[in-house]
């Protein structure tokens, strides 16, 4: 098929954890691509073009396919044998029970004010199926597309209250996010840029 792009082409949000898994999967198998940060309150008609949603991440491929979910980028560029149930059970876990408690952990404005405390108590429910699980990462000595999938949610949730996380008996949880945050890779992932436009110059993400 002709190619109708030189390189892929990422939109996504510094902050947003489904942009960065997908920056992370990207990064960790060095591909080549051309990185768009995405204003929010601006979003660019080019990406809710190609994908009307309106969220992050969207890819879209030299061929002009596009991938609108963070785990169909991951899975596209890691190209990753399938997973296990098991893994397939806890990447769901958090991105649904969790990824619900922890917004509302997190955004207590948008749930009635306060920090609900049994929200906090339903994420450390899936907290410690991980400590239990982390040996230093989550299916041995190296990480793989599970740790990717779910590290920027655990991350978001330890920032939160990050006095009360750093008191609490996680010693595995607690060496896994400080092996990722202080990580090269992480540190490249996480550079900001400014929001992109039609009229920007291209940044080109090379390995």
């Amino acid at each position: 098929m002709e190619e109708l792009i030189p390189v892929p082409v990422l939109y996504s949000f510094r902050r947003c954890p489904y942009a960065m898994r997908a920056r992370l999967a990207l990064y960790t198998a060095k591909i080549p691509h051309e990185h768009r940060e995405v204003s929010l309150k601006n979003k660019p008609l080019e990406m809710l073009t190609i994908s009307p949603k309106g969220t992050v991440p969207v890819m879209l491929l030299k061929d002009g396919t596009v991938l609108e979910e963070s785990l169909h980028i991951m899975k596209w560029a890691l190209k990753s044998p399938p997973l296990s149930p098991e893994d397939e059970e806890i990447i769901q876990e958090n991105d649904t029970t969790f990824k619900h408690a922890l917004d509302h952990y997190k955004y207590p404005e948008r749930f009635g004010g306060r920090i609900d405390i049994n929200d906090r108590h339903q994420c450390e429910i899936f907290l410690r199926l991980l400590e239990e699980r982390l040996h230093p990462y989550l299916t041995g000595k190296t990480p793989t597309f599970t740790d990717i999938a779910l590290f920027p949610f655990i991350r978001q949730f330890s920032k939160v209250e990050p006095e009360w996380f750093q008191e609490q008996p996680y010693p595995h949880l607690k060496e896994w996010l400080d092996l990722w945050t202080s990580s090269p890779l992480f540190q490249k992932v996480m550079e900001n840029y400014a929001p992109w436009t039609m009229g920007n110059q291209p940044i080109l993400i090379k390995f």
